[in-house]
């Protein structure tokens, strides 16, 4: 065996997620990253009238700010993982802040609604979306054992980013008018450089300590003077040569792997993604116009939403932790499912609501089931791919979500003005999240479960069979050429044992293995001396 060899041991093929340390760093720029994500869009509508005067422009005008920052974060999902896959998380993540807060900053100075669009809807929604979806790729490799706590507990950043937004923008609003308000956002938002700054590559930081201890066991267990300095130089040129030849594979790597259609898993969870999303965000977005219609004032209609976003702080976290349990971590796509069939129900059963008493008891069983959907959703998408092509299975997939919310919402807005019912909508968004919680649970256990048992079921089968047998051989084989040095001294151990003629024995010990067990060695050794006799007799 060469120094390469002995290099090469200490060096594991894959950094193992340290689930604590550095990563509680991320973790908490990820908060940070989900809350600004999915809270700024709602909070921008505090601004909404004052730009319905400024601009002469309706409430649908204006409305569309937000819809184009959720289309750009949803949408722009496979470019950021081109992107990612293509320069790393951390410059992505610079970028994309350095985006969100231009795009608000530009938008201060705008002058018509055709600008804010441009700035404030685009810009800036590209900008989240750069931050949002790398954040959780290294959420993903930083927390494995941890991993379901680590996903409630970032996506707890949505409603705590909810609740102290909106109240900060108008009292921005008040004191400093829209522009001035929308400058200081774009302040806030330069938190996203410092959120990507944190997200250090874990390999990296692996690689430096492990090239410290080489060359410190190098002086150790090599006390030749000037020669330990030759020693750490040629260790030094392998590790150059296996560095170009990864930069080479990294040139060939996909940006964006479409292979990940071919897993199941994936695809049903695509479709469950779709289903869910045309139903799911209906009923926070119609509850505060149907709490009005009712005779709600318009205060406590308000603060409905307050409510569904109290429960869901706590919520997602709880859920977090309840999924990363030991006898429920391997079943975590079924509590993803139950969570689904718990918000659809929810919405069902409260389509009669009539009175604020039910409306706020509808608020918080809505948004503990809420708060369950969104702490799991990811953590089963990585559960189900794995972190190496988690950055194309997310991106894919918010693309997806990425026409749902085009198509579910603005359905549900037309049905409400053609029908003038609101429980009409509550029983269609509860019957859609429903059913992509039936489908998750029937499609899992059909296609997922029995595949496993079918594919697990050759594996207890006789160790006598041919074709393990032979794959076990041509195993051994490969073994035997990749160790040249063992291969040597096996050849003199037989030579010391019984002459030239059993010399032949290695050459045919897989074929030996193949047709009979090792414990009729003996007799098939002297086989073969008879056969090798008369050959040389020949």
């Amino acid at each position: 065996m060469g120094k390469a060899d002995v290099e090469d041991s200490h060096l594991p093929e894959k950094v193992k997620p340290p689930d604590g340390g550095w990563g509680w760093i991320v973790l908490l720029g990820c908060f940070v990253i989900t809350g600004f994500s999915y809270a700024f869009p709602k909070a921008v509508s505090v601004y909404f009238k004052e730009l319905m005067y400024d601009f002469h422009v309706g409430y649908s005008d204006t409305a569309w700010i937000s819809s184009i920052m959720l289309a750009m974060l949803y949408g722009t999902g496979p470019l950021c993982s081109i992107m990612v896959n293509q320069f790393g998380c951390r410059p992505v993540m610079l970028v994309g802040g350095l985006l969100a807060s231009s795009g608000m900053i530009l938008a201060s100075f705008t002058t018509n609604i055709i600008e804010l669009y441009l700035t404030a809807g685009m810009l800036t929604g590209l900008g989240m979306a750069l931050n949002f979806q790398p954040s959780l790729i290294m959420l993903g490799s930083y927390f494995d054992k941890r991993r379901p706590l680590a996903n409630g507990l970032a996506a707890a950043g949505s409603p705590v980013f909810l609740s102290a937004l909106s109240p900060l923008g108008q009292v921005l609003l008040e004191k400093f008018g829209w522009r001035g308000g929308f400058l200081i956002m774009g302040g806030l938002l330069l938190n996203c450089c410092t959120c990507g700054a944190v997200m250090r590559p874990l390999e990296n930081s692996m690689k430096k300590k492990e090239k410290v201890q080489d060359k410190y066991e190098a002086k150790e267990m090599l006390p030749m003077g000037g020669r330990t300095e030759e020693v750490i130089s040629t260790m030094d040129s392998t590790k150059k040569s296996k560095k170009a030849k990864k930069k080479k594979q990294k040139k060939g790597k996909k940006l964006l792997d479409f292979s990940i259609f071919k897993d199941r898993g994936f695809v049903i969870y695509a479709i469950t993604k779709f289903i869910m999303v045309l139903g799911l965000f209906v009923p926070p977005i119609l509850l505060v116009n149907y709490a009005k219609d009712i005779g709600v004032p318009d205060k406590e209609a308000a603060f409905l939403l307050s409510v569904i976003g109290f429960v869901d702080i706590f919520s997602r976290p709880s859920c977090g932790m309840f999924a990363g349990l030991k006898w429920v971590r391997p079943h975590v796509g079924y509590l993803f499912s139950f969570a689904l069939l718990f918000n659809g129900l929810t919405d069902i059963i409260s389509a009669r609501a009539n009175t604020y008493t039910t409306l706020i008891i509808f608020c918080i069983f809505f948004g503990i089931s809420y708060g369950m959907v969104g702490a799991l959703q990811f953590e089963v998408l990585m559960a189900i791919i794995g972190s190496q092509k988690f950055s194309s299975a997310i991106g894919l997939v918010l693309l997806i979500e990425a026409f749902a919310v085009l198509i579910g919402p603005p359905s549900a807005g037309r049905l409400v003005d053609a029908l003038k019912k609101y429980d009409v909508i509550f029983y269609l968004a509860g019957s859609e999240v429903v059913l992509s919680s039936l489908f998750l649970a029937i499609a899992s256990y059909c296609c997922l479960n029995r595949a496993e048992k079918m594919t697990s079921q050759p594996e207890h089968s006789p160790p006598n069979g041919g074709s393990s047998e032979t794959e076990e051989a041509e195993s051994d084989a490969q073994e035997a050429e990749e160790r040249p040095g063992d291969n040597h001294l096996q050849s003199h151990s037989v030579n010391d044992a019984g002459g030239d003629a059993v010399n032949h024995l290695p050459e045919n010990r897989n074929t030996d293995r193949v047709g009979r067990p090792d414990g009729d060695g003996t007799v098939m050794g002297s086989c073969h001396i008879d056969q090798i006799v008369e050959r040389d007799s020949f």
